[in-house]
């Protein structure tokens, strides 16, 4: 199920491999309508770690739902799941051939923010991460005339390099403007 508002996604889900890859195109195309677009690698980064986390470690049933709120110039990525064990992060000092583990310090590495709670109304639990907000620049912004002169963009200044070498001397040189005779 896929519900969405302005400023509020929600998607209910299995947090089975087919499906990470379905939901980070999901939230990639939101922040594009939201024109978030500077934060798009960031949260479908995030996202990914945190299902995948679902994936290997929630017991018994790998259903969840993401929720994404841009609130307050604030953009928040939440995953549900029913397993109640909070994650935890893994020492900077691990294995550093170790090719699993690393979700959660990805996580803390691209977001502001981020933090795990257990869900008050119900087993289960909470992980989210939050980036600062900012909307992305419009594509290409255009001069807009006035209706009576048409507008005409800069020309390039052109730069041309003299050999100083190449310039005759014992060619006269004008007085300076305002210069006192000696």
């Amino acid at each position: 199920m896929i519900s969405h508002s302005r400023r509020h996604c929600v998607v209910e889900l299995q947090a089975l491999p087919s499906r990470i890859g379905q939901i980070r195109r999901i939230v990639s195309a939101q922040l594009r309508h939201w024109q978030l677009d500077p934060l798009i690698d960031r949260a479908a980064l995030g996202v990914t770690e945190l299902l995948s986390n679902v994936h290997r470690h929630a017991q018994p049933d790998k259903t969840c739902t993401v929720e994404i709120e841009l609130r307050l110039g604030r953009l928040t990525v939440s995953v549900y799941d029913s397993d109640p064990r909070l994650p935890v992060l893994r020492e900077a000092a691990a294995d550093a051939l170790e090719t699993c583990g690393r979700g959660l310090a990805l996580v803390a590495a691209v977001s502001e923010a981020w933090g795990a709670r257990n869900q008050a109304d119900s087993p289960g639990k909470v992980v989210w991460f939050s980036l600062r907000a900012a909307p992305a620049a419009s594509a290409q912004q255009r001069p807009v005339g006035n209706g009576s002169m048409p507008v005409r963009e800069p020309v390039p200044a052109v730069v041309v390099a003299v050999d100083p070498g190449a310039v005759p001397t014992g060619m006269p040189v004008a007085a300076s403007v305002g210069a006192r005779p000696g």
